[in-house]
């Protein structure tokens, strides 16, 4: 059976909007403008990740939810939301200023139909699978962070669904695949990135080449120092991760761009093979090259990843 749930995203910390659908609570007095997009750091197996969305709730602080639905279901491929790309949720959405609690991503998720899908290539067919979120019938997953919405001024966030973590195959008799979304949220007035080139020949032997389906990848840590890890809900996490690309078709140029960070220090690492990170199992990945790497605001800084020098 098809259903369709508020898969709870984050945890926010801002107040009363859109008087006429609330229900008490205090206001900050006034109105502001909300716009929230989607981004995606990627998943290897996959040639597309669809998730259909029919609106956004909304939580006031003190106060009643507050739906916003779309007119008609919106279909996003996650997957083709990279290198900084985003799709809008909400786009200048006039608000009452103040602070809220959380938001919620409507989406419709199926076992059996392919609301939304994980499509991939098998025995050279393209082919669709279910993508199901298990807990989309309770809280789901929250991210503690507070934002205001500025009287007579305007906020702007961005979700990142990160698919290396979010996307698990099961065992069992279940077909498709489930979607357990890792989410962040961030402050568009206050993001940077990392971007940088990589020595693909140099770095990995030739079994990792062509690019897929090894996944050479750059990982994001938090922090100075770390010690890189894979996904497996131990030890260090990445906060993103980000693909290897060829700039064009046999250019021989790879670079990478992870975006969407937060001002800070940071630890970034290569491997030859993201693709083979299972986000609920511990897999040896083998990291190259762990830099410390500090991004402000409104900057990318440039961080490369160069072959060893000869021995």
């Amino acid at each position: 059976m098809r259903t369709c749930f508020s898969l709870s995203v984050l945890a926010l910390g801002v107040a009363t909007l859109l008087a006429a659908c609330g229900g008490g609570g205090s206001s900050a007095g006034g109105t502001g403008q909300l716009s929230l997009q989607v981004t995606d750091a990627p998943v290897d197996e996959a040639t597309s990740v669809v998730v259909q969305f029919t609106g956004v709730e909304l939580k006031p602080a003190g106060a009643n939810a507050i739906n916003i639905d779309y007119a008609t279901p919106r279909t996003i491929d996650l997957l083709a939301l990279q290198d900084g790309d985003a799709e809008s949720l909400l786009n200048g959405q006039t608000v009452l200023a103040g602070r809220y609690e959380w938001v919620r991503l409507k989406v419709v998720t199926s076992q059996s139909t392919l609301d939304s899908y994980l499509e991939k290539t098998v025995s050279g067919v393209p082919t669709k699978f279910p993508l199901y979120v298990p807990s989309g019938s309770q809280t789901g997953l929250k991210l503690v962070r507070g934002f205001t919405v500025p009287v007579n001024g305007s906020a702007s966030f961005t979700i990142d669904f990160d698919l290396r973590k979010s996307v698990v195959d099961p065992s069992g008799a279940f077909s498709g695949y489930y979607l357990k979304p890792a989410l962040r949220l961030v402050d568009n007035a206050q993001v940077g990135g990392i971007t940088g080139t990589v020595a693909l020949s140099g770095l990995c032997p030739a079994s990792a080449s062509p690019l897929v389906p090894n996944g050479p990848s750059v990982y994001v840590f938090a922090g100075a120092g770390v010690t890189p890890d894979d996904i497996d809900a131990t030890g260090a996490e990445p906060v993103t991760t980000a693909s290897v690309k060829e700039t064009s078709v046999g250019s021989g140029v790879y670079t990478y761009k992870a975006a969407f960070l937060s001002p800070g220090d940071y630890t970034v690492a290569f491997t030859c093979v993201g693709a083979t990170d299972q986000p609920e199992s511990s897999e040896a990945l083998n990291f190259q090259g762990a830099r410390n790497v500090t991004v402000s605001a409104n900057l990318n800084n440039q961080q490369d990843f160069t072959a060893p020098p000869p021995p």
